[in-house]
């Protein structure tokens, strides 16, 4: 089935005094692929500056812009409409002898790698390598995805932006950040390609405010990608489907590729503004 989804994004920072000048790439944007269509999108800048917008080396869309005049607070507010198309087809059933294969390590080989947020750990070796063994490769790769759901508990506030999945794995809980970062090592422990999805997630049916044309609080969400002959999306945070209430705003290694607001700027230490996500069913 396929929804249509309006998407409000706003985030900014507060200075403690002017800032002269900043420098900014905003993620923010849901990207058009297999599954999902962008009809609208636009970037609103406070203090106002003009983006400039690009397609990064993940397949992500970036607006890069410049702010020159003094301020002691900048506002991005990204609005967009959306349509998913629910859950995709699962690839053909692949052995590990075509996933191991020099020109798929070599094309993915930075999807198999360690990253910033993603370590290598003997633990998570060995329960990626004794899955491999037991399992085909879309199989095994479900069943990592398990594994690493049932590692952590939902907790926020006890782990942040920075925090690796080694960490994570460590206190036992965090929130969906975490549950994405400990998944990837366990995919690309036992040769899976695995890549970072960053979006939103709308809320279930149950939730208040559901029905068509209710605006809804929402939060940014992250799930992962395995490639077993295609790409496989899982949500290792629930376990629910990846589908129509998915919306997929940007790809990478890890949390480090897709930062919705990054940048860099003259003036004092930064505090955040807050995070605001407002979802739309349109259809």
């Amino acid at each position: 089935m396929s929804w249509r989804i309006a998407v409000r994004h706003r985030t900014g920072y507060e200075y403690a005094t002017s800032v002269r000048a900043s420098y900014n790439e905003a993620r923010m944007t849901p990207s058009s692929s297999r599954g999902q269509h962008t009809l609208e999108s636009r970037l609103d800048v406070s203090p106002g500056s003009r983006p400039l917008r690009y397609v990064d080396y993940w397949g992500t869309v970036v607006d890069a812009f410049d702010v020159h005049v003094p301020h002691s607070e900048l506002v991005v507010t990204a609005t967009s409409v959306v349509q998913t198309a629910g859950a995709l087809d699962p690839p053909p059933a692949l052995g590990w002898d075509a996933i191991t294969e020099a020109g798929v390590t070599d094309r993915y080989a930075e999807l198999l790698a360690p990253s910033r947020y993603v370590c290598v750990e003997g633990e998570v070796t060995a329960a990626g390598a004794a899955l491999a063994a037991e399992l085909p490769p879309i199989e095994a790769g479900r069943q990592a995805v398990a594994w690493s759901h049932d590692q952590l508990s939902y907790e926020r506030g006890l782990t942040g932006v920075h925090t690796t999945s080694a960490e994570a794995r460590a206190a036992g809980r965090g929130v969906c950040q975490d549950f994405t970062h400990l998944c990837l090592a366990v995919l690309r422990a036992m040769g899976l390609p695995a890549r970072y999805v960053s979006g939103y997630l709308y809320p279930t049916a149950g939730h208040t405010g559901s029905t068509l044309g209710a605006t809804t609080s929402g939060e940014s969400h992250a799930w992962v990608e395995f490639w077993s002959g295609d790409w496989v999306p899982a949500d290792p945070t629930n376990l629910t489907a990846v589908g129509d209430r998915h919306v997929v705003v940007a790809r990478g290694r890890d949390y480090a590729d897709v930062r919705p607001l990054s940048g860099v700027y003259h003036g004092p230490p930064a505090g955040s503004l807050g995070v605001e996500v407002e979802l739309t069913r349109l259809r």
